[in-house]
């Protein structure tokens, strides 16, 4: 049974409820809020950082460089820091190179990514992530702190592999809220499933992720989770853009778009799909239309032998 730590959670939104939840029975835990509102007893960092077995980074990806370097100074040297984030901050980067790029050589640091629905994990329904690291020993004892959880974890050095998918997949989700709201039936919900897979796989490879990367649980899995789930953000952002509607389009997958485009990250030119979704986010009309010449320029070359 691993033993009680002291856990800090950055951030009270729904993933920090969702991570209090978990821990708040089996180990001493403080919670930092950047914008308190709530009658709530919220810690300082100066106080608790220092304390600190574990961090995680219940916070968007934007204020991570920020709180890292107030927190890197006052950590324990084998004390982990974990980030929940799905994005890319202003600059382009994930949270995995932001930790890498503000934290000391010897400090540990991980990435938890999956289906991990914050409403289920209050329900006290299943929820399954990988655990990206290169510090095997932190990996245990982060794994340690959810022994007694339904939140499985399992463990990859791929940190490129794991941080791309689970960022892209916010962008991919919105074909399929637009495929739903145009009523285009299962048959192109199965055709996207594999188109989405086929272009993870490749821009995952070309950020410099494994060649099998997509198809776990911050891939597939947390793709299909965030793809057809109803209660999606990125779902209802994609029957909105159906809709023709532009009111209210924010989130992580128009700002991945935007970033995408700003810091020249990816040749989008190769990747039909994501073009597609990226041109419908800018311009939102005819949107039937564009899915009909998507698919009739997708299937216009016949396979190479």
């Amino acid at each position: 049974m691993t033993s009680s730590l002291h856990i800090l959670i950055l951030g009270h939104g729904e993933m920090g409820h969702a991570m209090e939840y978990l821990l708040k029975d089996r180990h001493t835990f403080a919670i930092w809020e950047q914008f308190p509102q709530r009658n709530y007893p919220y810690t300082m960092l100066e106080q608790s950082a220092p304390l600190a077995d574990i961090v995680l980074f219940c916070l968007p990806v934007n204020p991570h460089r920020e709180v890292t370097q107030r927190i890197a100074p006052l950590l324990k040297r084998n004390g982990s820091c974990v980030s929940i984030a799905k994005g890319l901050d202003e600059s382009g980067k994930t949270a995995a190179q932001i930790f890498a790029e503000n934290l000391p050589a010897h400090q540990p640091y991980a990435l938890l990514y999956g289906p991990m629905i914050s409403e289920e994990i209050r329900a006290g329904r299943y929820a399954f992530a990988q655990l990206g690291c290169h510090d095997l020993a932190a990996f245990h004892a982060i794994q340690g702190c959810f022994n007694h959880t339904r939140l499985y974890i399992e463990h990859t050095f791929d940190i490129a592999g794991i941080s791309w998918p689970v960022i892209l997949k916010n962008v991919y989700a919105m074909a399929f809220g637009m495929a739903d709201e145009l009523q285009l039936g299962d048959n192109v919900r199965g055709y996207l499933a594999t188109a989405v897979l086929q272009e993870l796989n490749q821009i995952t490879q070309v950020m410099g992720g494994q060649a099998d990367s997509s198809y776990h649980l911050a891939g597939l899995g947390d793709l299909i989770t965030t793809a057809t789930s109803e209660s999606s953000h990125h779902h209802e952002l994609g029957r909105k853009l159906a809709r023709e509607e532009t009111d209210g389009i924010s989130g992580e997958g128009p700002h991945t778009l935007k970033m995408i485009k700003q810091h020249r990250l990816l040749n989008t030119e190769n990747y039909r799909l994501f073009q597609l979704i990226g041109e419908i986010v800018q311009n939102p009309r005819n949107v039937r239309s564009k899915f009909d010449d998507y698919f009739k320029q997708a299937f216009q070359h016949p396979p190479q032998n």
